[in-house]
């Protein structure tokens, strides 16, 4: 048996993509950078290194999370990794990309609504309770989430 769950949280890096499938199916495909944070060997300070994960999401709610994305949008993502390869001018050509299934906006934009009480809002089946409509009055801010302090969890001795 194996398992194939990806959770993520970031920043979109472009405005999202909605196309639709010679069928008819929608399909929403944007980007998000997820830092990974190390210690750089020369400063030893600890940096942020980007890396960007393809999503894509599929049918009505992919249409419908369309009007509330866009470049800059804070978003957690839970779906499944899925590989791709194709042939494109003689060269084989690959990607790896997660497949959408739950998605969080976690910024309040202009162009999102549906606040929930932590100053986050959800859209789809499953545990996260679906798409709320704005309300009338706007929801507080939310209290400012203070970073864990950095520890140096990383040593020389550790053998990978």
């Amino acid at each position: 048996m194996s398992i194939n769950r990806v959770n993520i949280s970031g920043n979109l890096t472009r405005d999202p993509e909605l196309r639709a499938t010679a069928s008819g199916t929608q399909v929403l495909s944007f980007g998000v950078a997820v830092n990974d944070r190390r210690r750089n060997p020369q400063t030893g300070d600890w940096e942020d290194y980007p890396n960007f994960v393809d999503c894509t999401m599929f049918g009505t709610r992919a249409e419908a999370v369309s009007r509330y994305l866009q470049k800059g949008s804070k978003v957690a993502i839970e779906g499944k990794l899925r590989y791709s390869s194709w042939e494109r001018d003689g060269q084989r050509r690959s990607k790896l990309e997660v497949i959408v299934d739950e998605i969080e906006f976690m910024s309040r934009g202009q162009n999102q609504g549906g606040y929930s009480q932590d100053g986050g809002s959800s859209y789809g089946g499953g545990y996260s309770g679906g798409y709320a409509a704005p309300a009338a009055q706007p929801a507080p801010a939310p209290a400012p989430v203070q970073a864990p302090p950095a520890v140096d969890v990383y040593d020389e001795d550790i053998p990978f």
